[in-house]
């Protein structure tokens, strides 16, 4: 797990469900927390003193180790300036943002997902305590630190842990567009069925009871289609910008950015950790 968590705010009321999430994530992980308030321009609508205040009172009555900090610009901006760490988780919900701006200058959450190599929770609605947790794999290469993240804190909470592949309709026919229980065979032939078995037997060695969930159509689709069927409180998912020199993100849908910019449920993301030669 990491060090320390950056708890990022630009005063938006609806940021408050972010900042009840990181508190109660904060606890969870006993890792200390920094509240940083991004004063923008427009400052008198989304008041970054006001969610200051009520921000300390509860770090004060959750006895948490916090720090704060205040810094003039604008949040998407300030947070692609960060000098970033693997330590260090991100904590970022709803700016707040118009329409008409998402129209002009695109999604913030996108913008931030590029230029964060952090992990990065990403909240609109404070879901806690966790109980059941989705492990969403797509991109199977780019999943191993969500996994791990996922699997930690599967481990703290207690939660149940569910392990979603897709199967696109183009891809192979090994496994079947259905739940697979532990005494099916999976495969080992296929890396995916590999990649699902071992996930499982990480989270055996953890104590952490899971599942294995095969769907087979459009990736997004069925996605959205499993968080209908059951409520959960955490999706791990990890990213397209793993691999600097990939240029699958150029044409193919940024699956995990659909997912944030589509639910209400909390999404973190990681992006896989290269393994250097030597």
């Amino acid at each position: 797990m990491t060090d320390k968590i950056l708890l990022v705010t630009n005063g938006c009321t609806e940021s408050w469900a972010t900042v009840e999430y990181a508190v109660g994530m904060a606890k969870t992980m006993k890792l200390p927390l920094t509240l940083l308030g991004v004063v923008e321009e427009m400052d008198e609508e989304h008041p970054v003193e006001e969610i200051f205040s009520r921000a300390v009172t509860l770090f004060r009555e959750k006895k948490l180790d916090y720090d704060l900090q205040l810094v003039n610009g604008d949040t998407e901006e300030v947070l692609s300036e960060i000098g970033w760490d693997e330590d260090t988780y991100l904590f970022v919900g709803s700016l707040g943002r118009s329409h008409f701006r998402h129209w002009l200058m695109g999604r913030s959450f996108r913008k931030i997902l590029e230029n964060v190599p952090s992990p990065i929770f990403y909240t609109r609605e404070a879901r806690l305590p966790i109980k059941k947790l989705l492990i969403c794999f797509g991109g199977l290469d780019y999943m191993g630190r969500a996994e791990e993240i996922g699997l930690e804190i599967g481990k703290r909470t207690g939660a149940e842990v569910q392990f979603l592949h897709v199967i696109p309709p183009v891809e192979s026919e090994y496994l079947p567009a259905q739940e697979i229980n532990q005494k099916q065979e999976i495969p080992l032939t296929e890396k995916s069925a590999l990649t699902l078995k071992n996930a499982k037997k990480h989270a055996k060695e953890q104590g952490i009871k899971s599942n294995i969930i095969v769907r087979q159509g459009n990736v997004v689709q069925q996605i959205l289609e499993e968080l209908d069927v059951q409520r959960y409180d955490l999706i791990c998912m990890g990213s397209s910008f793993s691999n600097p020199d990939s240029l699958r993100r150029l044409y193919a849908p940024n699956v995990t950015a659909e997912i944030a910019e589509a639910v209400n449920c909390p999404v973190l993301t990681a992006r896989a950790i290269p393994v250097h030669s030597a």
